[in-house]
């Protein structure tokens, strides 16, 4: 018979994100809000216009996905053929932001006016510029702060596997200012 404390067998679980735990409720107040905006529309016209909105933003919302779809294979299937073809790849000034396109479209398509206007912006240049750049600063600062063993560790750092096995973490330096008809130096241990 032992006598004190028992200790617990499982270790204790991590605190839950903040994202984890805002994200759920903030869902829950938009799709209220989305379900309120459109009972005062319909009360403030009819039922019929609300309809018509909401098959508007359908429509809106498909023909804007299918078209940056379109644009994004395009740019790929040329990018495709001129890696090909030995040449490299020029640069084009419109194929930024169709995903923020596709995004705009499927706001478009979710039913709701909030979502909708939301839509709307995102298919305005200045405001993809923006999105875009907040976004790219975000996920360079989530991967700088990555720690060790992440995900995002997995982005930042890149493994070297040698044939005796052993793994060799590094990272991959491109020296473009050396001309393509130079040889490389030879890899030393």
């Amino acid at each position: 018979m032992t006598t004190g404390a028992q200790t617990p067998s499982h270790p204790t679980r991590p605190r839950r994100s903040r994202l984890r735990t805002v994200l759920p409720l903030g869902v829950a107040a938009w799709l209220v809000l989305e379900i309120w905006l459109l009972t005062v529309v319909a009360g403030a016209s009819s039922g019929l216009v609300v309809f018509l909105l909401l098959v508007a933003g359908v429509v809106l919302g498909s023909l804007v996905i299918k078209r940056a779809g379109r644009r994004a294979f395009r740019n790929l299937a040329e990018t495709l053929q001129q890696q090909q073809s030995g040449t490299a790849p020029a640069a084009r000034p419109n194929s930024e932001g169709n995903g923020l396109m596709m995004l705009g479209g499927l706001l478009l398509i979710i039913p709701g006016l909030i979502s909708d206007a939301l839509g709307l912006l995102l298919l305005l240049p200045p405001v993809q510029k923006a999105v875009g750049r907040t976004a790219e600063r975000t996920v360079e600062r989530k991967l700088r702060e990555a720690a060790p063993g992440t995900l995002g560790d997995a982005f930042r750092q890149s493994r070297i596997h040698r044939p005796d096995g052993k793994v060799i973490q590094g990272e991959v330096i491109r020296d473009d200012d050396r001309p393509s008809d130079t040889p490389r130096p030879p890899l030393t241990h």
